[in-house]
């Protein structure tokens, strides 16, 4: 008897041991070892980025020269003024713009600057007016105006996102009569004082009455509205108003950190036309000072090539009115799938490319020209696809003997692609208002402030394209938690985090380039952590597949344990009534 008491209470001991064994180490070990390791992400920090608030402020000064101020003005300088616009894109976006307008008078170097151009360019019209006509006349003022506005930039030496207006006497000769604000190749820009302004007889009669004017300026040498919406075209829903922004920013490629550009020369008819074009010359005469005046924005790599035998895919339509052959603006979508599959691989490279291709028709189909949609001659005798290149058509002269060696006139093609590629990289055309004289660009193809809008609109478009990134995932993580978060994504998304905050911090204090620079670490941050392979939701099981795995595995375990604790539980209770029976 007891013999078997013994038994009974060593049987009883090893239950209970074995199943606190199993609730006090195993279960502990087995959640331990089976649970999904998350890294710490700043989620309260990218909650806050989802509510994009973007403050965008620009620097202006204003300088007056001799001539359109008063004495009891002059006294009032320097003085600062802030005007503030507020857009709400929709309800977790609002766009603010901050235009801080500085006024002060001109300098004894800048006289100097703004009068010497004047006189050289009135002594050489003088000399010149008896042989040169009126458009020759504009010509020559327009080259006055460059020598003012390069010595201007060089004693102004204004940062990136920033102006500087020169306002001039009304009777300055400096602007043509017909001119009253000229905008130069750098960030400066020339503005004559009207009637109205010399009439101000207070400082604030005549600042209200020069910031419309100035206004003005703003809205062809600043960030526009246009542009910065446009950048927020693949994350809200635009306004009806802004369709046309929309459809500019859908033509240009979007941000990228590099791009590659492809030139090729296309050859049907080799045999009746050996080609010959400079490519390398051409492309370091026309192509690369635009190159080297982005490379804040992206890095570029340039290739050509030369196919032989490769034709458009469409087939054109004679003209017998015009004796030539036609390319209509209907068959222009159909001319890049044929010729697309010809050009070569670009998978080397995850960059954008662009496609710029110059067809010479063969010998039966020349000459060809585009027609566009009112059956008119197109000036360029080219096109471009959004997002994907040019085609330019360049004709040989049909009548002469083949076959015939072509040079070909690089300068005029490279004209066509240059303005192309402007358009395909962001660089929108603006129509300047009436009285208002925009230089040309120049020998790099891009004005200083052609370059700011681009940084403005690029930095917003990184910030939101980095901010959808990264609160993506964040919610995408929230949802499945199975999805294991290692240290290297917690440290990109924190990366992310802390440049988009420096970048939104950089636009709000009007330091464009370090915006510019935060942007993009911002957005390769957050593309190396959304697109991670380790978070491919395929590679996780989801709860009820992992149950469905371990119970027949543990359940034939916990079965015998859990009726040995049972049967432990009912012997102690009738042990404790055996006890109060005693009692009772």
């Amino acid at each position: 008897m007891a013999t078997a008491e013994v038994e009974r209470r060593r049987c009883k001991l090893a239950s209970m041991s074995i199943a606190a064994m199993v609730i006090l180490l195993g279960v502990p070990l087995w959640w331990r070892t089976t649970a999904t390791y998350r890294a710490w992400l700043p989620v309260s920090e990218i909650q806050e980025l989802g509510n994009l608030q973007l403050l965008l402020s620009a620097d202006v000064e204003v300088v007056f020269a001799r001539g359109t101020l008063v004495a009891e003005q002059q006294k009032k300088i320097p003085q600062t003024r802030t005007h503030v616009e507020e857009h709400a894109i929709d309800g977790a976006t609002s766009l603010t713009y901050r235009y801080e307008t500085r006024y002060r008078t001109a300098t004894v170097m800048e006289e100097d600057a703004l009068n010497k151009p004047t006189a050289a360019g009135l002594s050489r019209r003088r000399r010149a007016s008896v042989v040169f006509s009126e458009q020759d006349n504009k010509t020559l003022c327009v080259c006055v105006l460059l020598e003012s506005d390069l010595s201007l930039h060089t004693l102004s030496e204004s940062p990136c996102g920033s102006l500087v207006v020169y306002v001039i006497p009304g009777s300055s000769l400096l602007l043509p009569q017909d001119v009253e604000v000229y905008v130069g190749r750098r960030r400066t820009a020339l503005l004559r004082a009207d009637a109205q302004t010399g009439a101000a007889r207070t400082l604030d009669q005549l600042l209200a009455r020069l910031e419309p004017r100035v206004k003005k300026v703003l809205r062809v040498m600043s960030f526009s509205h246009g542009d910065i919406t446009a950048a927020f075209s693949d994350r809200v829903r635009l306004s009806p108003g802004s369709r046309q922004s929309k459809a500019d920013s859908m033509r240009a490629f979007k941000s990228s950190p590099g791009y590659e550009i492809t030139f090729s020369l296309l050859n049907p008819d080799p045999e009746s036309h050996r080609l010959y074009w400079d490519i390398e010359g051409a492309v370091q005469s026309y192509i690369q000072p635009l190159l080297s005046k982005l490379a804040p924005l992206a890095n570029f790599s340039v290739d050509s090539q030369t196919l032989h035998y490769t034709m458009l895919g469409v087939n054109a339509r004679f003209d017998s009115s015009r004796a030539v052959y036609t390319l209509s603006a209907d068959s222009l979508a159909h001319v890049i799938n044929p010729v697309e599959a010809r050009l070569g691989s670009n998978a080397a490279s995850s960059n954008p490319v662009l496609n710029f291709l110059l067809y010479v028709p063969d010998a039966q189909h020349s000459p060809l020209h585009i027609l566009d949609r009112k059956k008119n001659k197109v000036a360029s005798n080219a096109f471009h696809s959004p997002r994907w290149g040019g085609i330019m058509v360049y004709n040989v002269d049909s009548k002469t003997t083949l076959p015939v060696d072509v040079d070909i006139n690089m300068a005029n093609v490279m004209g066509v692609f240059l303005a192309q590629l402007r358009l395909l990289l962001g660089v929108q055309p603006s129509s300047p208002p009436p009285g208002v004289l925009v230089s040309p660009p120049g020998p790099s193809g891009l004005a200083d402030w052609e370059l700011d809008r681009l940084m403005w609109s690029r930095s917003v478009e990184n910030v939101a394209t980095a901010t959808t990134a990264i609160t993506s995932l964040a919610q995408l993580l929230d949802q499945i938690g199975n999805i294991v978060i290692n240290d290297n994504i917690a440290q990109q998304v924190s990366n992310a985090v802390t440049s988009l905050q420096l970048a939104v911090a950089e636009l709000e204090a009007s330091n464009l380039g370090l915006a510019l620079q935060y942007s993009k670490e911002a957005i390769l941050a957050s593309e190396r952590a959304f697109f991670d392979p380790s978070l491919l939701h395929l590679l996780y099981f989801p709860d009820d597949q992992k149950f469905a795995i371990y119970i027949p595995l543990f359940l034939p375990v916990c079965v015998p344990i859990l009726l040995s604790l049972l049967n432990v539980l009912a012997e102690v209770r009738q042990m404790r009534r055996d006890k109060q029976a005693k009692k009772d």
